[in-house]
């Protein structure tokens, strides 16, 4: 966080949830085309598939002011409460699955399709045709240095998929979540729900992603916004976060543009 102070509007009554400090290690306030943003984590309980998650956002971030500039929710908490969060233990590699998981290169950030169980809900997801050409695209460019092809060529619904990491918040560390079902359907209804404009993003360390939007959102700025992941990679349990353009003070440092924490693959 900058050492500038916060400007009093930063630290107003918020709704229950929003909260005045970043997650560890994130900044709280960063800069953008010469403005400057606060970034509030939104701390929930943990959602399961028997939330909803237009419900979840309302509880927790809403009544919002009117300098709300947006609202991101995180795309795994939109698929946990579709239903689209499946333990490993009861999912059935087949044989391509274990045969491709192999070829994988594991993103750094988590194992992406690196493991046969996320390799499976990728070909039942996008189906085999595009996986085998997203496989043999990559085989055929990654001796030249061009990498993160096979994610391309799968697209963003197979790039979605979570798969379980020692760091993840339990029951989740040991499951698998695919991208949410229509995720511009999802931001729409939430925004709706809240009267601000919603993005669904997929944030990690190396960057993010908008998977969907509500009217309102420059997915663009979202993506470079929150291109450090504020909402965090471990057990935060903030899948929420509120976006305020504020006032810096005359005469202080501007705090600095968020930068992605690692490297995309």
């Amino acid at each position: 966080m900058t050492d500038a102070p916060a400007p009093a509007s930063t630290t107003d009554a918020r709704p229950t949830g929003v909260l005045a400090a970043p997650n560890e290690g994130r900044a709280l306030h960063v800069s953008l085309g010469g403005a400057v943003y606060a970034r509030h984590p939104v701390r929930t309980h943990l959602v399961t598939a028997d939330d909803d998650a237009t419900a979840v956002v309302t509880q927790y971030a809403g009544p919002l002011g009117d300098d709300v500039r947006c609202v991101a929710v995180s795309e795994r908490m939109v698929a946990i409460t579709q239903g689209r969060s499946y333990p490993i233990a009861d999912i059935r590699p087949g044989w391509l699955a274990r045969f491709l998981e192999r070829h994988v290169t594991r993103p750094g950030y988590g194992i992406g399709l690196g493991s046969a169980e996320t390799m499976e809900l990728a070909i039942r997801e996008v189906g085999a045709p595009r996986i085998l050409l997203a496989a043999a695209v990559s085989a055929v460019t990654k001796p030249f240095g061009v990498h993160g092809m096979f994610y391309r060529v799968a697209g963003p619904q197979a790039k979605a998929i979570d798969g379980p990491t020692s760091y993840t918040i339990p029951p989740y560390n040991h499951a698998a979540t695919l991208g949410p079902r229509d995720p511009n359907g999802a931001a729409r209804t939430i925004a709706a729900a809240i009267g601000h404009p919603v993005a669904i993003i997929d944030a990690n360390d190396a960057g993010c992603a908008v998977l969907g939007a509500s009217p309102g959102i420059d997915r663009r700025f979202v993506e470079r916004l929150f291109a450090d992941n504020p909402l965090g990679q471990s057990t935060e349990q903030t899948p929420i976060c509120v976006v305020r353009e504020i006032a810096w003070p005359p005469g202080e440092v501007l705090p600095p543009e968020p930068r992605r924490r690692l490297t995309p693959p």
